[in-house]
């Protein structure tokens, strides 16, 4: 799948090629007057998983948040992306093995240092951090498995906000709300006949609107995944998508 017009949810300042590979170089290259745009883009895109990957390895609260932000940080002030290459694999296990030698060196340091002073480089939404990793630290799973179902976490919410944008262009705007749960397969105690008498709408057109949403969610899942390969096939999208469902099924 080739890249197309529309630019990274949340990305200041202009668009990127949507391809996180493009966006990986345009971070690692510091002569690049869109790096620095380009790594906060990144840094929405992944810090749920390393987060997530941090603070299920046993530090706490504060310790994970800084850690967090301090990696990030070390990206922009180091280069390390410039050692990613799309040759040798997915972007997210380089950046988790990334995140691992941060950690161990880091923890090598004094306190103070390790934390950076409290640096806050980065829009990172830590203050709603601890809700979102919270049902994982009861998990008996280890870090980087946490680390996957994050990272897989985190597509599909790309996938159904781009979702709900259009959406909000639809006649079904005001409705999205109720149609989301269906949407994710997690439709709970409501049903159809319940959401059409809820709704003040024909049970068939209920049908009819959550086939034709689900229909584009699919859609939009397979370009969020197939932005994070190196000029994938269907199969390796294919492949990639089963991949991650297995993981949150895990």
């Amino acid at each position: 799948m080739g890249e197309d017009s529309h630019s990274v949810a949340g990305a200041p300042g202009g668009s990127f090629p949507t391809t996180r590979w493009s966006l990986v170089v345009a971070a690692g290259d510091s002569r690049n007057p869109e790096s620095r745009h380009a790594l906060d883009a990144l840094c929405r895109l992944y810090w749920p998983a390393v987060y997530s990957f941090v603070r299920s390895a046993r530090h706490d609260v504060e310790e994970a948040q800084d850690l967090t932000q301090g990696f990030f940080a070390r990206l922009l002030e180091q280069g390390d992306l410039k050692q990613a290459d799309s040759a040798r694999g997915r972007f997210r296990a380089f950046l988790l093995a990334c995140v691992k030698h941060y950690i161990a060196n880091e923890l090598d340091r004094a306190r103070a240092q390790r934390r950076g002073g409290g640096t806050r480089l980065f829009p990172l939404d830590l203050e709603n951090a601890e809700t979102m990793v919270g049902p994982y630290l009861a998990d008996s799973q280890t870090p980087e498995t946490i680390y996957e179902k994050r990272w897989a976490l985190t597509l599909l919410e790309q996938a159904l906000t781009r979702l709900e944008e259009e959406t909000a262009r639809s006649k079904y705007a005001e409705h999205f709300s109720h149609f989301r749960p269906f949407l994710t397969l997690e439709g709970g105690d409501v049903s159809y006949r319940d959401l059409a008498r809820d709704l003040s709408m024909s049970e068939p057109s209920i049908k009819v609107a959550i086939h034709r949403l689900r229909r584009r969610f699919g859609a939009l899942l397979r370009e969020e995944v197939a932005q994070t390969l190196d000029d994938p096939t269907d199969a390796d999208v294919d492949d990639e998508i089963q991949y991650l469902f297995s993981v949150m099924g895990s």
